[in-house]
């Protein structure tokens, strides 16, 4: 009944403000803003809120130490502003978590240590626990599986982690309150043009097979990896945004990464950086970044990178 009445609810509204093509994370967020604002604001998703890359990653809220290191300052200082604001607004879903950086050369502490205070000062006002150095002891205490040959002591410092779950269903129920429609499993299968411009589209219920258009006065494409799809809607020539990669990631047993802590290791032999982070009783290892030919709905691990991952943890 639910379902039927925003069925009607489309129906029945002959112009939207706005258009939300996407239910990950990104258009989730987008349609709040819109809907909060005071927009008629429709949200289609294809599949189901945040199935796609939304669901895909490595559960956490960080400003991103890795551009750090790539000097890309302003990326780093937005990213750990909103950062702080996700905690400030969901703290049902975000929390600190520690990450320790385990040392076994003489140089590794001070030098990622200072990397470290940097981005605590990034951080500003909506810093969370500040960077710290640990010895040997308190390392193996917050991460008792490291390998103890060689290790001189590290680094603890905190980033966020969050349930993107939750969270995305946090953002669709706010969406509502605001005033918002969204329906899932309604793919987009066109755009409508009056004078060359865009201004609707059709959509297929998923459930019943039937075909409906809406129009907008703004139609936002916040389909992540198939953002292409909908562009080549408006022009089938239109040259790609993307050039598709994958990371993957691999979970194994919590008792692989006892204690309260997860272990950032800083430099692999593709100069990414790879995290294990605790996760429902499970430890979640990755990533990867892997070109690939096309976009998947249902990527699969390529047998290398799964093998990459297990050795570098």
């Amino acid at each position: 009944m639910m379902r039927a009445k925003v069925i009607q609810t489309i129906q029945q509204t002959p112009q939207w403000d706005v258009l939300v093509i996407g239910g990950g994370a990104s258009g989730l967020g987008t349609a709040l803003e819109a809907a909060s604002r005071g927009y008629r604001t429709l949200l289609l998703e294809a599949e189901d809120y945040a199935k796609g890359t939304s669901s895909r990653s490595t559960k956490l809220v960080h400003g991103g130490v890795r551009y750090l290191a790539q000097g890309n300052i302003p990326l780093v200082r937005e990213a750990l502003h909103e950062r702080g604001l996700l905690k400030k607004n969901a703290p049902h879903v975000v929390h600190d978590m520690g990450f320790v950086i385990a040392a076994y050369r003489w140089w590794t502490a001070p030098f990622y240590g200072l990397g470290l205070k940097v981005y605590d000062l990034l951080a500003g006002r909506l810093s969370l626990r500040h960077s710290r150095f640990v010895s040997k002891a308190e390392a193996l205490r917050h991460a008792p599986s490291l390998k103890q040959k060689g290790l001189k002591g590290g680094v603890l410092y905190f980033d966020g982690q969050f349930d993107d779950s939750r969270l995305a269903i946090t953002l669709m129920r706010t969406l509502l309150d605001q005033g918002g429609v969204a329906l899932n499993h309604a793919p987009v299968t066109g755009l409508l043009k009056d004078n060359g411009c865009v201004v609707g589209a059709t959509f297929r219920d998923a459930e019943t097979g039937e075909s409906h258009s809406v129009r907008a006065t703004v139609i936002i494409n916040a389909t992540g990896v198939f953002v292409d799809d909908i562009r080549r809607m408006e022009h089938p020539d239109a040259k790609p945004m993307l050039s598709p990669s994958q990371g993957v990631h691999v979970v194994v047993d919590r008792r692989f990464l006892a204690g309260d802590s997860a272990v950032m290791i800083p430099k692999t032999e593709d100069g990414r950086v790879l995290f294990a982070v605790p996760w429902h009783d499970h430890v979640v290892i990755g990533t990867t970044d892997t070109a690939v030919p096309h976009v998947s709905a249902e990527p699969r691990a390529l047998p290398e990178e799964i093998e990459f991952i297990l050795r570098t943890a």
